[in-house]
């Protein structure tokens, strides 16, 4: 079944209509919650909102927008690299929009590496967190602890977990 020449138009239409649903609803959370950025609490809602939808949207935007690829795909190379390229997009979209790519960005420090005091590079304005164990102590670098959120740690003998 092919498309009268009438008709293609809105097909390419609906076609890219269904694959920007289903990539977006992937990419805009994706863009939104990122670490070290600003994030307004609007942004965090919108982004929230579309992540939990996420995964029944895309996978029904990807069905419609399979269907109007189908129904588009006769004709030449260009056509189809571009749709095939459209619907790796949207295939990509709807398996991350299942799956936590959050875990991958935060992920612990097993065994953490520390410097001397009187050798250590940290600006004197660098916010710490600070354990102390009997004579033992550590300073952990607020900067590098944003990114990983969760540190294991031995002092003084002692296995601890530093977050915050």
């Amino acid at each position: 079944m092919y498309p009268s020449s009438e008709r293609r138009p809105v097909l390419w239409l609906l076609f890219l209509a269904s694959a920007l649903i289903a990539i977006g609803f992937f990419f805009i959370p994706a863009f939104i919650i990122r670490p070290f950025t600003h994030q307004t609490s609007r942004g965090l809602e919108l982004a929230m909102a579309l992540r939990q939808r996420a995964p029944f949207t895309t996978l029904a935007a990807a069905m419609l927008a399979l269907l109007f690829a189908w129904m588009l795909w006769s004709g030449g190379w260009a056509r189809k690299i571009t749709i095939s390229f459209v619907m790796l997009l949207v295939a990509f979209s709807t398996v991350m929009a299942r799956l936590n790519y959050f875990e991958w960005m935060f992920h612990p420090v097993d065994t953490a590496q520390f410097d001397p005091e009187n050798t250590s590079k940290l600006d004197h304005k660098e916010m710490i967190l600070a354990v102390r164990f009997g004579p033992d102590a550590r300073a952990y670098p607020i900067s590098q602890m944003a990114y990983h959120h969760i540190l294991n740690d031995n002092v003084n003998g002692v296995p601890i977990a530093v977050t915050y």
